[in-house]
């Protein structure tokens, strides 16, 4: 378009930034919250003069059903834990990575970079995932409520905190917490183990305040409701954020062990531009983005040693479960006050 008069001048430069933008490249996202922070994002855009959207989820179900509902080509990367990256690449929802892509690699600990001994991220021998994020899952506790630290998930379950109890929305964790109080395998609940499980967790929901979805909904829902514990979904991200609104918050890791998430990045199969996925997941591998990681979220990274681990040998890193939407449509009747039949049957 060329512009002849001064008139002119100014729509024609509207009309040019509007073009340019239209052709600027644009990295869909979908994380979780503390994983691509606007200043962050910033300095991605203007390097690659590229527009990147973020979406954020609270809940692996909300992932999943993003991720799924057209089959990947909603979203371009996407960050998710090593169990549900597993059950992606099985669906065909992600593309094999080209690690000679993702150089900075390079970079993480050696724990990290041996893709076989990492549950899930390999599928028939091609690498879907790169770790990024990790924590286990432990309880946060108001000190002035105990005299000493709880040291079992069963505390969740105690009459005398009734209505002081926080837990995490969600049907995997929550079977798997179950299943492992009653001594059972989290991640593989037999079929007659199912109605056991399933009143323990109604027992649960009759002695929780709420189920929460978002760290910031748990750490409002404590300062204003006396709450004495949480079962921190977002690990130590949740501890972090309660200390720095001045709550006096401890956090254990039970006695029972603690479910632990490995997040890491991948590229969905409908990925309009997968280099240009690619170097996003280069650039999270970045020092100063995998140290913002730690700082503003106390996340442990996977370039850096973290400063407080919990014992290894207490770690329960999440697998793939026996069945995703059986426990996903008992957990809506659970939660919905309707009660599944004795069979615990969908």
């Amino acid at each position: 378009m060329k512009c002849t008069y001064p008139l002119l001048l100014v729509f024609c430069s509207l009309f040019i930034a509007r073009q340019v933008s239209a052709d600027e490249p644009t990295l869909r996202v979908l994380a979780w919250p503390g994983y691509a922070d606007n200043d962050l994002v910033d300095v991605f855009e203007k390097r690659y003069k590229v527009t990147v959207e973020v979406t954020l989820v609270g809940s692996d179900e909300v992932l999943r059903s993003k991720l799924t509902e057209n089959r990947g080509a909603d979203f371009d990367v996407i960050a998710a834990n090593t169990a549900e990256i597993h059950n992606y690449a099985g669906q065909g929802l992600l593309q094999p990575l080209h690690l000679e892509r993702i150089t900075n690699t390079a970079r993480q600990l050696p724990r990290f970079r041996d893709y076989s001994k990492i549950p899930d991220i390999v599928v028939d021998g091609k690498v879907y995932a790169i770790p990024y994020a990790w924590s286990d899952m432990g309880l946060i506790y108001d000190r002035k409520q105990f005299n000493q630290p709880p040291d079992s998930i069963t505390s969740m379950w105690d009459p005398k905190f009734q209505g002081r109890v926080l837990a995490f929305n969600t049907s995997n964790h929550n079977f798997s917490l179950a299943s492992l109080v009653l001594g059972g395998d989290p991640f593989r609940i037999n079929a007659a183990d199912f109605a056991q499980v399933t009143d323990k967790l109604i027992a649960l929901r009759r002695n929780v305040l709420t189920f929460y979805s978002q760290p910031e909904e748990a750490a409002e829902l404590f300062r204003t409701h006396s709450v004495a514990l949480i079962y921190a979904n977002y690990g130590r991200q949740q501890l972090r954020q309660l200390r720095d609104a001045g709550v006096d918050v401890g956090y254990v890791v039970p006695r029972e062990g603690a479910l632990a998430w490995l997040d890491c990045w991948a590229i969905s199969r409908g990925a309009r531009d997968p280099v240009l996925a690619s170097l996003w997941i280069n650039y999270m591998l970045e020092p100063q983005v995998s140290h913002a990681l730690n700082e503003r979220q106390d996340l442990s990274n996977t370039v850096q040693e973290p400063k407080d681990a919990s014992p290894s040998s207490r770690l329960i890193w999440l697998r793939p479960v026996e069945d995703d939407q059986r426990r996903a449509e008992l957990w809506q009747r659970i939660i919905s006050g309707e009660r599944p039949p004795l069979s615990a049957q969908p």
